[in-house]
């Protein structure tokens, strides 16, 4: 029997249980036949024109991202307007677009705990435990200590390093001792005030904006921004490894699965 997408589906909730998605959040399968026969996967962070022709151009199946396309209700679908060109586009080449959004971020093995395992933090802790949370290690981002304590400034280096981020922000002081550390993926500066509350000398997440970094230094923690894209998108990538393992397990065969690598992220500084 072919395996098909709506093995993927059942794989992927086991992974992240879409009850630990956000109530606005909108995960799941998005476009596509649920008995389509799946042998090629296509991985991207955000769903673009361009990431549904490099999936046409692999022959994936599946164009797999971690933000959905679609949030609420669509009124109509323009094959000349977004979002209607993408979602045209992959109807026309039959490629099933499924997202897996926030129940990864919060998932145990997800996104957050790839990015504690990529900064080398130990003794590593859920920052805030959400609503859905059954399991131990279910929750929104992560804290954990450092191998040794360094610098803010050294630690926003690695950090550039680690996620290979062109240019980053910092909030604190350059000499600030860090030993402490959370970090969430993505938009996570809502999280400020439960990571002064347990500790972290730092929050290393995305999006920070100018009003945050004034609520930082009211809390005492400092900032390392990232960016959105490039802690998503480096978490992202490790993830693969865990689901094309997970996938040959089920289905007893090679499942490619490819990441995205031309996407680059919307804004560029100058």
């Amino acid at each position: 029997m072919a395996f098909c997408l709506e093995d993927i589906l059942k794989i992927l909730e086991e992974l992240a249980p879409s009850r630990l998605s956000e109530s606005w959040d909108n995960p799941g399968l998005q476009v596509g036949r649920r008995d389509t026969p799946v042998e090629r996967i296509l991985v991207s962070l955000d769903l673009t024109r361009e990431a549904v022709q490099e999936a046409a151009r692999r022959a994936a199946q599946l164009l797999l991202t971690h933000h959905p396309l679609i949030f609420k209700p669509v009124s109509s679908i323009e094959p000349t307007r977004y979002p209607g060109d993408v979602l045209c586009e992959a109807i026309q080449n039959d490629i099933a677009i499924a997202s897996i959004h926030t129940n990864l971020d919060a998932a145990r093995g997800g996104l957050n705990d790839v990015l504690s395992e990529m900064l080398g933090l130990r003794e590593v802790h859920v920052l805030e435990e959400g609503k859905a949370s059954r399991e131990p290690g279910e929750g929104l981002g992560r804290l954990g200590l450092l191998s040794q304590p360094v610098s803010l400034s050294e630690l926003a280096r690695s950090v550039k390093q680690a996620f290979q981020v062109p240019a980053i922000g910092v909030v604190g002081a350059s000499d600030l001792r860090v030993r402490c550390a959370a970090v969430v993926g993505g938009s996570g500066c809502s999280l400020i005030p439960d990571a002064s509350r347990k500790g972290a000398d730092v929050l290393i997440t995305g999006d920070v904006g100018h009003h945050d970094a004034l609520r930082a230094l009211q809390w005492d923690v400092a900032l390392i921004d990232a960016g959105h894209f490039h802690t998503e998108k480096a978490a992202m990538s490790t993830f693969c490894h865990v689901l094309t393992s997970r996938l040959e397990q089920a289905a007893g065969k090679r499942i490619e699965v490819a990441v995205f690598q031309g996407e680059t992220a919307p804004m560029r500084f100058e």
